[in-house]
Formats: C-alpha cells, sequence, structure tokens
C-alpha cells in the first residue's frame, strides 16, 4: 500500500511539535521552520540524516521495529501516536511483520548431520 504522503504528513507534524528545549537541545539559532530540524531528529535517534529523511519523505518498508521505537521516542509520541507509526509501517511492509515473533529453535535442539570426516 502507498502510505508515504500520510508517513510524510505524520512524521513532520510531530517533528514540528517538538522543540530543541524540549528534545535537551540549547535553544540555539533562529530557525526556518518550527521544532527540531531533521538532523536533530536522527542525531538523537542514532541514525543518518539521510536514512531519516528517508523515512520522512514515506519510505517505511522494511524499517526495523528498533528504528520505528527510536523515532517514537525522540519525537515523544504518546501510545496512540506510536501505535499510528507502526501501522503506517506495517500498511507500507503490506504485512504485521512487526507484530510477528520471530520463531527461533530452542536450545538444545539440534540435528545431527553425515559427515564425511571419519569416512
Amino acid at each position: 500500500m502507498d502510505n508515504r504522503d500520510e508517513v510524510r504528513e505524520f512524521l513532520t507534524s510531530r517533528r514540528a511539535k517538538i522543540s530543541p528545549e524540549r528534545a535537551g537541545l540549547p535553544a540555539g539559532s533562529r530557525r526556518r521552520v518550527p521544532g527540531l530540524r531533521r538532523s536533530e531528529v536522527a542525531a538523537l535517534a542514532d541514525m543518518s540524516v539521510e536514512y531519516y529523511a528517508k523515512l520522512e519523505r514515506g519510505h517505511l518498508a522494511g524499517v526495523s521495529p528498533a528504528v520505528l521505537e527510536a523515532v517514537a521516542r525522540v519525537l515523544q509520541l504518546d501510545d496512540a501516536e506510536r501505535a499510528h507509526l507502526l501501522n503506517l509501517a506495517q500498511a507500507a511492509d503490506g504485512s504485521d511483520a512487526l507484530s510477528r515473533p520471530r520463531h527461533r529453535r530452542a536450545k538444545g535442539q539440534w540435528k545431527a548431520h553425515r559427515s564425511l570426516q571419519w569416512t
């Protein structure tokens, strides 16, 4: 599903709501836009500016839950907004991969394989 416009609007509006002071940054110089700069969000979320800009352009397909959580934390999203961001990512993926648990083999379960080492 192509929801890039909705993602773009959501992330830019939430970024505009967070002042540098509220994010724990110094006020700094005059700003052209309200709220945090993309570079500030990226730095606080521990990602590159290019990667955050890609997310803000609406490219959420394949984004890990850890990245989404970092963005939600920096933008100080409430529970409903955080859920909305995760839903946007799920729609972009076309699946429910973010809520689906990974299946791992339990420890101790192993399978013997033939080896040519001793033949």
